[in-house]
């Protein structure tokens, strides 16, 4: 999935009934979303891939880091619930032939449906994070919020705009909203080193990373990053 060079397992669940609460749950145990679709890492060989997630209270933010905040400053930040329209279709195509260019992602034509179920499925969790320039929409981010946590689901925005440092940027919005609603946590999907679109993720410090694949009834575990190392 993020390793070329490994084969990947992951466990899925299709539910249309999840509350906040018990959706808070699942995250804490490592799965995510994508429409009524979740999922997580199940594979018996391999930990590559450990969900991550950073204390909001505790982010320390970096030179570099500052340097993006500033760089985006001037946009406009609307939150709403999800939506699918031909702007955002447009957007979310020419964002990705630029990753399939640069990265060898693989095609992704998708159409309004599947943009519809996988972003905007109707969830009470979803929220859409809109980013403009004067009126103009340069970047999509889809934050699942829970009683307890954001969801960093995807982001996409303007190539052009590459300079701008949006994904990061997009990042530091989450956390300040995060605090502003008085919430604990900025789930960042999975770390997955080695993987050159999901190493990015390791530089919000400090963040929490979880111990095995906890069962639906156990205590899910998440260390700092050094104890987390340290029972390697």
């Amino acid at each position: 999935m993020y390793l070329p060079a490994e084969i990947a397992s992951n466990t899925y669940k299709t539910m249309v009934e999840v509350s906040p609460t018990e959706f808070d749950q699942m995250l804490a145990r490592g799965w995510r979303r994508f429409g009524p679709v979740y999922f997580r890492p199940s594979c018996s060989a391999c930990q590559a891939c450990v969900p991550i997630r950073v204390p909001v209270d505790k982010f320390q933010l970096t030179k570099s880091q500052r340097r993006a905040q500033e760089k985006s400053r001037h946009l406009r930040l609307e939150i709403r619930e999800p939506k699918v329209d031909q702007e955002r279709l447009e957007l979310y195509h020419r964002w990705h032939k630029v990753r399939e260019r640069d990265r060898g992602w693989e095609e992704s034509p998708i159409t309004a449906e599947e943009y519809g179920i996988q972003f905007c499925w109707p969830h009470p969790c979803a929220r859409e994070f809109a980013y403009y320039d004067r009126d103009k929409l340069v970047a999509v981010g889809y934050v699942d919020e829970t009683p307890e946590a954001l969801s960093s689901m995807y982001f996409f925005y303007e190539p052009e705009l590459g300079s701008l440092s949006l994904g990061i940027a997009s990042v530091l919005h989450e956390i300040e909203i995060a605090r502003q609603r008085h919430l604990k946590y900025l789930y960042l999907g999975f770390r997955v080193i080695g993987c050159s679109s999901m190493e990015y993720k390791m530089q919000f410090r400090p963040h929490e990373l979880l111990v095995v694949r906890p069962a639906e009834h156990d205590i899910p575990l998440l260390l700092p990053e050094t104890e987390f190392a340290a029972r390697k």
